[in-house]
C-alpha cells in the first residue's frame, strides 16, 4: 500500500450525505412548471406512473440495480414520462433535473469532508469524483461546486454522460484516462460494496469502503479497509509511505 497520487470519490453518501429520497417531492416541484396538463394529472399520479416505469426497468431496485451497468440518463426518462402523459413543462431537461433533485433529495457535505479535501490538497494528492447518477453532468457539477466552493476536483464524472456505470470497469478506465494515471496510483472511496469496492478492485484501483453515511443493507466485505469518519483516512495517509 503506497500513498495515492489521486483519490477519486463516489458522490452519494460519500462526498455528500443526501436526505432520504422522495420522488413525490421532486415531482411536485417539477409539476409547478406545467404549462399544459391535458388530462389533469396530479403529482401523485405522475409519480405513480414514474414508479411503475422504474420498476419495469429495474432502475432503482437496490437488490438488482448493480447488475445493470448501462446508465439511463434522467432526461430520456423524464422526456418519455411527461410527454406520454400529455404534460408540457416550461423547463429544459437540465432544469427538470435540478428542480427535481433539489426537492427530492437535498444534500450536505459528509461530516469532515471539506476539511479532508483541504488536507488532501496540502498533501499534494489530486482529487476527482466518479458517480453513478442519472442527472445531467452539468447539474451534478453545479451541486458539487455549490457545496464545495473552491474545490480542486480535476474532473467530475456523472455516468449519465458516459454510458457505463459502476461496477463496470469501463467507467473506472475512463477516470484513469482522464487522470493519466495507472490503476495502482489511484484510490477509490465509496459507500457501496458492489459498485464501489468490487467495481474499483476489478479495475485495479485501491478501494476504501466509507461506512459513515451508509443507510442500506449490503454484503459484507472483510478484505478491505473500512472507515467511519474522515479523520481515520487522514491517519491512514499520514502512515502510508510515498
Amino acid at each position: 500500500m503506497k500513498k495515492p497520487k489521486m483519490i477519486i470519490f463516489d458522490y452519494g453518501q460519500t462526498l455528500v450525505a443526501e436526505r432520504l429520497f422522495s420522488g413525490l417531492e421532486g415531482t411536485r416541484a417539477v409539476m409547478e412548471h406545467a404549462v399544459e396538463n391535458r388530462y389533469n394529472y396530479t403529482p401523485e399520479e405522475v409519480q405513480a406512473k414514474a414508479d411503475e416505469i422504474n420498476k419495469e426497468l429495474g432502475r432503482f431496485d437496490p437488490k438488482t440495480r448493480w447488475k445493470t451497468t448501462v446508465e439511463i440518463p434522467n432526461h430520456t426518462f423524464t422526456g418519455y414520462l411527461y410527454e406520454s402523459l400529455g404534460i408540457k413543462l416550461d423547463l429544459t431537461s437540465q432544469e427538470i433535473d435540478r428542480i427535481f433533485w433539489d426537492a427530492a433529495s437535498p444534500g450536505k457535505p459528509t461530516k469532515g469532508m471539506p476539511e479532508l479535501l483541504e488536507f488532501l490538497w496540502e498533501q499534494g494528492i489530486r482529487t476527482a469524483v466518479l458517480s453513478n447518477i442519472t442527472y445531467a453532468g452539468s447539474v451534478v457539477e453545479e451541486r458539487i461546486n455549490r457545496l464545495f466552493p473552491g474545490n480542486h476536483f480535476e474532473f467530475i464524472i456523472a455516468t449519465s454522460e458516459f454510458l457505463f456505470r459502476k461496477p463496470n470497469p469501463r467507467i473506472f478506465a475512463l477516470a484513469l484516462e482522464k487522470a493519466q494515471l495507472k490503476p495502482e496510483d489511484v484510490w477509490y472511496i465509496g459507500d457501496n460494496v458492489i459498485c464501489d469496492i468490487w467495481g474499483a478492485r476489478s479495475a485495479g484501483l485501491y478501494p476504501i469502503w466509507y461506512r459513515g453515511a451508509n443507510d442500506f443493507p449490503q454484503p459484507e466485505c472483510d478484505d478491505v479497509i473500512k472507515i467511519y469518519d474522515w479523520e481515520r483516512l487522514k491517519e491512514i495517509i499520514r502512515d502510508t509511505e510515498d
